[in-house]
């Protein structure tokens, strides 16, 4: 295989007529570019590491092109130090470590970005001397695009590590949507984000997901182009579950935050709440209750409303209580306020 070295010899050995001033600074973004494909515009041009790997150094110039700087940066703006050739000696052992020298690149043009990277769990995991992808590994190098054009781009970059989610999500109600050309479903980064992503194993990460699944499925306009009920989280959060999540949310510490979305509707294998496997089925639902209810019986799920709200139709019983205590309390209570004005008048007659 041709190394690089070659190249830049032979580029040495071109009379200077021949060949852009070696070493020079580029006059242009064009002139730089083209001083680089010199070399890197060589399919074979390579480089052997010291542990024994090749690692190529071509890039394809109509790839370059196309992607997002190709059109408004040269190639020295990511890779400062470069201009001089021959290029200063590769210190890399490895292709770990060889692509470990580039992930702070991005922060000069990208520093919000990337200061939120810093505080994800896939740098933590980095920094601890673990394996995770950092800003080239989702974004790409030299074939950079918009990062959400096409939106099925998200999911496929992200199952490059998390293959097994990537293949559940999928098949669920909202990786078929998307698979399908529908533009309003969430894929990976609606709800873990892109650059600050939690470990989505914590109990703070947890209870963040009831405001994500509210983010879609309390829009008025996006619910109705699908005929879903927009009172799910309203409905939930005056539910004995939700507001065990509400008391955690503001600071105070339940035993136990039971029953979150994710914990009846799955995550990356959600499903319509009608299909055959759907978790919350009345099939299935006491299978679901039981993850936390051990020992569950087929009427269990009888006893809870689910996002329902009490009707004469639906949980009678549970509405006229509901109405009961809605006149009732006001009135005890206005009678307790009238007993005590009527106390003071006597009070200040009397005197």
């Amino acid at each position: 295989m041709k190394s690089i070295r070659g190249v830049w010899l032979s580029l040495l050995l071109v009379p200077l007529a021949a060949a852009p001033p070696l070493g020079a600074q580029a006059t242009s973004r064009n002139d730089e570019v083209e001083n680089c494909l010199g070399c890197h515009g060589d399919k074979d041009a390579s480089f052997k590491l010291p542990s024994g790997e090749t690692q190529s150094l071509f890039v394809a110039r109509d790839v370059f092109e196309k992607s997002v700087h190709g059109a408004r940066q040269g190639c020295i703006g990511c890779h400062p130090g470069q201009a001089e050739v021959p290029h200063p000696p590769l210190t890399a052992k490895d292709k770990a470590a060889f692509s470990a020298g580039f992930k702070d690149l991005c922060k000069t043009c990208h520093f919000e970005n990337y200061t939120k990277a810093l505080d994800g769990v896939h740098y933590k995991i980095l920094a601890a001397g673990g394996s995770a992808p950092f800003c080239v590994d989702c974004h790409g190098v030299h074939d950079i695009s918009h990062p959400k054009v096409p939106r099925t781009k998200v999911s496929e970059t992200c199952g490059g590590c998390h293959g097994d989610m990537a293949e559940t999500y999928a098949k669920s109600v909202h990786g078929q949507a998307l698979l399908a050309g529908n533009q309003d479903v969430p894929v990976c980064t609606d709800c873990h984000h892109a650059h600050d992503i939690l470990d989505p194993r914590t109990k703070d990460w947890r209870l963040t997901t009831i405001d994500l699944c509210a983010t879609c499925h309390t829009n008025k306009t996006l619910m109705a182009k699908y005929g879903l009920s927009t009172n799910v989280v309203s409905s939930y959060l005056s539910d004995f579950h939700g507001m065990s999540a509400k008391l955690a949310t503001s600071g105070v510490k339940p035993k136990a935050v039971t029953a979150l979305c994710i914990d009846c509707h799955g995550t990356h294998d959600i499903t319509k709440a009608r299909d055959g496997g759907s978790q919350v089925l009345k099939e299935n639902l006491r299978k679901t209750c039981a993850k936390c209810h051990v020992g569950a019986t087929q009427n269990f799920p009888a006893a809870w409303l689910s996002h329902y709200e009490p009707s004469l139709k639906k949980a009678p019983l549970v509405w006229a209580v509901g109405v009961f205590y809605k006149i009732f309390i006001p009135f005890i209570i206005g009678g307790l306020c009238l007993q005590i004005l009527l106390h003071l008048w006597r009070v200040l007659v009397n005197r």
